[in-house]
């Protein structure tokens, strides 16, 4: 069996349309360290045949859809770089060798649950119940008694600073180990915050994913990182923070601000952000809203090039024509985003010195 330098825990489509086919077109290139071991960590039997599917001869399908400079891209890319595939339920053992031997890289994306403490966390042995940080604490101590060198553990959930927030829940629950392991845990083991972001918008069956053509996995620099593969996609920066700005206070305040419009009209009109794009009226007046309130607090920012980019890459993905993104489902738990999207900005852009009149944000933000 090929060694596969990089630990998967995840099946789901994002991480089809993401990680597993930036490593497979890197692999093409000679530029990955090695293929992937996926591990399905959920433990839910009527997965087993999408695990069988993603190591298909010949990969499994994903298919990117949408637009690049207002021009509409559907290709299909086919991702070869899954070479083996375990559950924690069933291949517990197999799992703790790989961990132990070959893996210089784990990868997760657990879901929105996948760090919640669970009641066996504790335990002394392994139990299939346990959270992805309790199954990660017995992984690591497997490769700490085997005497092999520390790993980087590149968690993708989307968890604000994710790399210190998995180390935190992992000390934690190595608390009652001697020293030496706590040891190798904080001061070996390189934890890598990173921000992922692709809209993958629906399955293929039995494995693969539709997906946009805007892709980004921003990590973290550190001393002592290594990346797992090259890709265009990837890019590392001294911090994430403003590229966080960017994704909440453009991207996500502009559906915001999309889906407090739908709610004032008690839902009607356009019912997906691509129907709102398509109307010019709307699209103009979206973008005189970024000009006129959001642009000035990124330039006091010292960010108004990158951020002029972006606004041109966000309504590109908002404009996508095979994308059914309702604005519904964005005006669901509405008061909450807006406090964190367009409260947060008001404040953030105040604190760069930006004191341009903001109108119509401080009108939804009250």
């Amino acid at each position: 069996m090929t060694a596969t330098p990089i630990l998967q825990f995840g099946t789901s489509r994002f991480l089809q349309a993401h990680v597993d086919l930036f490593v497979s077109q890197a692999l093409a290139l000679g530029q990955a360290a090695g293929p992937i071991t996926v591990v399905q960590s959920s433990g839910d039997a009527g997965r087993a045949r999408r695990l069988t599917a993603l190591t298909v001869p010949g990969g499994y399908p994903v298919r990117i859809r949408g637009l690049v400079d207002g021009e509409p891209i559907d290709r299909e890319e086919r991702v070869r770089s899954v070479a083996r595939t375990l559950s924690t339920a069933t291949d517990w053992s197999e799992v703790c060798a790989l961990a132990a031997s070959e893996a210089r890289f784990i990868l997760s994306n657990t879901g929105d649950s996948g760090y919640a403490p669970q009641p066996r966390d504790t335990a002394t042995t392994f139990d299939q119940d346990m959270s992805y940080p309790a199954k990660l604490l017995h992984l690591l101590r497997a490769r700490f008694d085997a005497g092999a060198a520390p790993v980087q553990v590149m968690p993708l959930e989307l968890v604000a600073d994710n790399g210190v927030e998995l180390r935190n829940r992992v000390m934690a629950l190595a608390e009652p180990q001697e020293p030496g392991f706590r040891n190798y845990l904080a001061g070996g083991v390189i934890w890598v915050n990173s921000l992922v972001d692709r809209i993958v918008s629906e399955p293929l069956e039995p494995a693969g994913a539709v997906a946009e053509p805007y892709a980004l996995w921003a990590i973290e620099a550190q001393p002592g990182l290594v990346l797992p593969c090259v890709h265009p996609a990837i890019q590392v920066v001294p911090d994430l923070a403003r590229i966080a700005a960017l994704k909440l206070f453009i991207l996500n305040l502009g559906h915001t601000v999309l889906a407090d419009a739908w709610l004032a009209r008690s839902g009607s009109g356009a019912q997906l952000i691509r129907e709102v794009m398509a109307d010019p009226i709307s699209r103009a007046d979206l973008l005189a809203l970024y000009d006129a309130e959001v642009l000035p607090g990124f330039a006091a920012a010292g960010m108004e090039a990158e951020a002029r980019a972006y606004v041109g890459v966000t309504l590109d993905r908002f404009g996508n024509p095979f994308l059914d993104h309702r604005i519904a489902d964005i005006a669901q738990n509405h008061s909450q985003k807006i406090a964190r999207r367009i409260t947060a900005f008001l404040a953030w852009a105040q604190g760069q010195g930006d004191s341009a009149a903001k109108p119509r944000l401080r009108k939804i933000a009250a």
